[in-house]
């Protein structure tokens, strides 16, 4: 059998934690950042967890050996 192909778009979306948790980039912090709150652009800037109804999709479909 040949191997499964990743989806490169969602490989470069996300990443997995050392406890196999999904990790991604926060979005609205690339334009139209003067009318956002010093708060919430600080805020943006950590990495979010995905939760856990999408890990099962993003771990099978998109990213099957991440």
């Amino acid at each position: 059998m040949p191997k499964m192909k990743t989806k490169k778009s969602a490989a470069k979306r996300y990443s997995f934690t050392g406890t196999g948790k999904v990790k991604y980039k926060k979005q609205n912090l690339r334009h139209i950042l003067t009318k956002k709150s010093s708060k919430r652009k600080r805020n943006l800037r950590h990495a979010g967890i995905l939760s856990g109804d999408n890990v099962p999709a993003i771990k099978k479909k998109l990213l099957p050996y991440g």
